[in-house]
């Protein structure tokens, strides 16, 4: 039945919904680029870097063997409204330069005003984009899985925006050159620019008449929003979307497959029964020589389900748990195949929680990983809790009499190998058809070796001829067994796995390590780990936070030599913790847990919202040390008005790129980008606030910009 189970379908439509959002977002950015510039000459110089951006970032991914995947398309996504933010800086100064121009006495040559006017932004366009690109410098150096996973989106991310740039300092200069200088240029702004500045005006002269209570305010808003942020849970990866599940069932061990078969029917029938479910396949016993190691008591289900859409889609997986939790004899534990995929390869179980107890006595190890098991099942939000070696597996126990062998003349390796051969199989031989070989077997059939009598009875001939029953040379009983003993790192091991529903993992780790430690005595020797996605979370932000504060120090040593005063790359560097608090409302709003891909979010939001106080401060250095305007109210209220439209531009496209996948950060595709989204656009919404209607304030206090006479 090859549609039970077609992982296509989900990459499919995960890279369908990821090609909308990058249209979808692309079309809001035109939309609002065209609305605040209303002018179809400077619309077009702008919107041109998205296309051209785009297109020199496939062609270098290409030529690295890169594929559009959905990581590398989320990177693309997340990078559309920032692709024009350069563009739009460049011809918005161009623009106002070249209408200034032409109220001189004697203008100056076109061709020199649009130089002059490319080269007065150019340096804080170049270093805010090289500190967006050293920012994402910490996502590339994630090691293990995470950096599989973000690095193809790190590596797109990175790739658009430096081409952004590179266009901006090359081909909008030039586009410039040869469409505006035949450009009426209107003396008015667009009718919503215009609108804008005039209640701009008024908002920041309101804010500097109560300055110390917008201040408090601010301060008051950002602490909270510190504060609260450790109290957030998480996991390393959000819910993947796929409209398939894998039920396991694990039955008593010694179980035997037509009894796992004939269970597995009710289980089919009880999945049927959910009116979202497609279809159920089971999957029983195993290949000769399969790599899994479980008997015959396993068995795994294909669940697949219908198109579902919001609530049904949530409630989907607890209404699988909730039929499974009807049928007795049986334990069960239910995840999507991507999902148990990322977490076998992190822990090498099927599970979001696994809690190793290592030692040297099995039977120890048995007892305190029952234990942990009974203390898993307590806690809220644990579900199927297993043993993955669990013992009592039926056997049958052979002990040959050595003193009957002597009587018989049996040697004691013969016996054994005579054994082996009855029950295992032996091979004898080869035969060839062609070029092909297969080996020749020999083995007593089933019918004879199927019960403790019939392998009591199995005939051995000794030396002299005679027939000897196997009951006559040894003790043959039923007794208990393992049908395996976990090892790591050669020590003995026994696994406890549980995955977890209604809460996230990373408290409810925290809450099972307090409890562990209280409820389950360990004998000397023993001691537990914990593995699994929390573990992975954990390495993943600690190799984040420490390459983080590396890029920081990068970045802040580029920023002091652009803005040439400690006091105002401090003022720059506000930005972050209100930017951070802004990506914590918003998580806090959406009532998610941090996954890696909001922590990504972060990283990413404070390579953004350095642009803007950037292109704040250069340009009141550029007032001041250039234009030779003296430092006051005056001069401050004019530079935040003259970069009021493009910093709205830029932080309107930016999030309005971004909205695609924040509104639909459930869908297939966008679980890992949505959060990120939705991370950057609380805080690009608070830093932009901050940005403008704070820092002129605080610039106009402890600012330090000083003239080029003065430096003479």
């Amino acid at each position: 039945h090859a549609d039970v189970f077609r992982p296509a379908n989900f990459i499919e439509t995960a890279t369908r919904n990821l090609r909308h959002s990058l249209a979808f977002g692309g079309l809001l950015v035109v939309a609002v680029v065209v609305l605040l510039l209303s002018n179809w000459r400077t619309s077009a110089i702008a919107l041109i870097a998205i296309p051209l951006s785009l297109l020199a970032a496939i062609t270098v991914m290409s030529q690295q063997g890169l594929s559009l995947n959905t990581m590398t398309l989320g990177g693309l996504a997340i990078s559309i409204g920032l692709l024009v933010d350069d563009a739009i800086i460049v011809v918005e100064n161009v623009y106002r330069r070249l209408r200034e121009n032409r109220h001189t006495p004697e203008p100056a040559p076109v061709a020199q005003v649009i130089l002059d006017a490319a080269l007065e932004v150019r340096s804080a366009v170049v270093y805010a984009t090289l500190a967006i690109a050293l920012v994402f410098l910490p996502v590339l150096t994630l090691s293990g899985l995470a950096g599989r996973l973000f690095s193809p989106l790190a590596i797109s991310y990175l790739l658009a925006t430096l081409a952004s740039l590179l266009v901006a300092i090359t081909v909008t200069p030039a586009l410039c050159l040869a469409l505006l200088p035949q450009s009426s240029l209107p003396e008015w702004d667009a009718p919503v620019a215009r609108w804008l500045k005039d209640r701009y005006r008024t908002l920041i002269a309101g804010v500097e008449r109560r300055y110390r209570l917008v201040i408090g305010i601010v301060a008051m808003l950002t602490l909270a929003a510190l504060a609260a942020l450790p109290f957030f849970g998480g996991g390393f990866l959000p819910e993947l979307a796929e409209g398939h599940y894998i039920v396991h069932m694990s039955a008593i061990p010694g179980t035997s497959l037509a009894e796992s078969v004939r269970l597995g029917r009710q289980v089919s029938a009880a999945l049927m029964s959910l009116p979202f479910v497609r279809a159920v396949a089971q999957r029983a016993g195993r290949a000769e020589k399969a790599d899994d190691t479980n008997g015959t008591h396993y068995s795994e289900f294909e669940v697949d389900l219908r198109p579902l859409s919001g609530d049904a889609a949530e409630f989907a997986l607890a209404d699988i748990r909730n039929a499974m939790a009807h049928i007795p004899g049986a334990n069960f534990a239910v995840n999507t195949f991507l999902t148990e995929r990322v977490e076998e390869t992190l822990s090498g179980y099927t599970a979001s929680v696994v809690v190793n107890v290592y030692g040297d006595n099995l039977d120890s190890l048995d007892a305190e990983a029952q234990r942990i098991a009974q203390t898993l099942r307590k806690m809220p939000g644990a579900t199927d809790v297993q043993m993955q070696a669990a013992p009592g597996t039926p056997e049958v126990g052979i002990r040959l009499r050595p003193e009957s062998l002597a009587r018989w003349g049996f040697d004691t390796v013969d016996v054994l190998d005579a054994i082996e051969t009855a029950i295992q199989g032996s091979t004898v031989g080869q035969v060839y058809d062609g070029n092909r070989v297969f080996n020749v077997s020999v083995i007593v059939l089933p019918s004879e070796r199927g019960s403790i009598a019939d392998i009591r009875a199995l005939p051995l001939r000794n030396a002299a001829g005679a027939f000897v029953r196997l009951d006559q040379l040894a003790d043959v009983y039923a007794t208990s067994g393992r049908y395996a003993v976990l090892h790591d790192g050669a020590r003995r091991v026994q696994a406890v796995t549980c995955n977890v529903a209604g809460r996230d993992v990373v408290s409810f780790v925290a809450a099972a390590k307090q409890r562990i430690a209280q409820d389950v005595p360990m004998a000397a020797g023993d001691y537990v780990e914990f593995g699994g996605t929390a573990a992975a979370q954990a390495g993943s932000v600690r190799d984040l936070i420490v390459h983080s504060v590396i890029a920081a120090v990068a970045i802040g040593l580029m920023l002091w030599m652009v803005l040439g005063h400690s006091r105002n790359l401090a003022l720059v560097l506000l930005n972050l913790p209100f930017a951070l608090a802004g990506g914590v409302l918003a998580v806090f709003a959406t009532g998610g847990g941090v996954s890696l891909g909001s922590l990504v979010g972060f990283v990413t939001l404070f390579g953004i919202t350095l642009r803007n106080s950037v292109m704040l401060l250069s340009h009141y250095e550029h007032l001041v040390a250039v234009e030779g305007m003296s430092w006051g109210p005056e001069v401050a209220v004019r530079g935040a008005v003259e970069r009021l439209t493009p910093i709205l531009m830029t932080a309107l496209a930016t999030a309005l790129g971004l909205l695609p996948l924040a509104i639909g950060s459930g869908d297939p595709g966008r679980e890992i980008e949505g959060p990120m989204a939705l991370v950057i656009l609380g805080g690009l919404f608070t830093s932009t606030a901050l940005n403008l209607l704070v820092i002129p304030s605080l610039a106009l206090r402890y600012g330090q910009f000083v003239s080029a006479n003065v430096h003479r």
